[in-house]
Parts: structure tokens; sequence; C-alpha cells
């Protein structure tokens, strides 16, 4: 037996063994991504077992946040409420920009009132010095005139 061969059954092997591991069916998980994938896509055998286990992921995520409610029947505002991450993406990374951008607002207001600060309100002493130095720098002027 090759060196190719024995890699290829052993690879059976370990995509058999997590077949058996898998939440859903295998078959179904690939009919849906095949639906919502354009047709000239192929899909690797091991990107069909990751979304599968992907999947089984995000349904124990969903249960264990169902758990949490103290109620013994699951109601459909429940389902929904737990679902939300997964249903609203795309509007919580909207939320995401428009609150970074704010904040990168505020950091710029921040850094203009802190320039302010330095210019306008400078300590008593510092103005002083400032004016003492301007003073001896005048002086030597003079001298050397």
């Amino acid at each position: 037996m090759s060196e190719e061969e024995m890699i290829e059954e052993t690879s059976e092997e370990f995509v058999e063994e997590d077949e058996e591991k898998l939440p859903f069916a295998k078959a179904e998980v690939v009919r849906l991504m095949k639906e919502n994938l354009d047709d000239d896509k192929m899909i690797r055998e091991r990107v069909k077992v990751e979304m599968n286990k992907f999947l089984g992921d995000v349904l124990k995520n969903v249960c264990k946040q169902l758990n949490d409610y103290p109620y013994t029947t699951i109601e459909y505002e429940m389902l929904k409420e737990s679902t939300y991450p997964y249903t609203n993406i795309e509007r919580i990374n909207q939320e995401k920009e428009r609150i970074l951008l704010h904040l990168e607002a505020i950091k710029a207001d921040c850094n203009a009132l802190a320039m302010d600060v330095q210019k306008t309100l400078k300590l008593k002493d510092v103005v002083e010095e400032d004016s003492f130095v301007s003073f001896s720098a005048n002086d030597e002027e003079e001298e050397e005139e």
C-alpha cells in the first residue's frame, strides 16, 4: 500500500468518525449550504463537517440561554430573544460602528480641549518663566548692540 493510499484511508476513517458525532444530518446541512452558495462553488469535506459542528454549537448556546428562563415551557418570545445575536448580526455591527465613531469624536474633542487648556490656561509660574526668558533674551540682544 502506498503512502498516498494510507493517508486517504486515514482521512476517510477520520471523516466517518466525525459523521457519527455530528449533531445534524450531513446531507441536509450540505443541501442548505448548496442552496445558499453560488453554483460554481465546491465544498470540501472538512467544511461540511465543521459547518455541521458550528450549527450544533449555535443550537447549544441558544439552549443555554433558554435554560436561564425560570419557566418550564419555552415560548416563541424567549426563542426570539435567545437567537437575537445570530439573527441581527448586521444591526449589531452597525451599532458597534456607530458607537466607535462616536467614541472617536469624543477623543478628538478631548484632544482639542487639552490643547486649548495648554495654550490658554498656563500656570502662573510658567508664564513668569516665559516672560523672564524673553526679557533676558532682549537684554542679551541689547548688550550685543
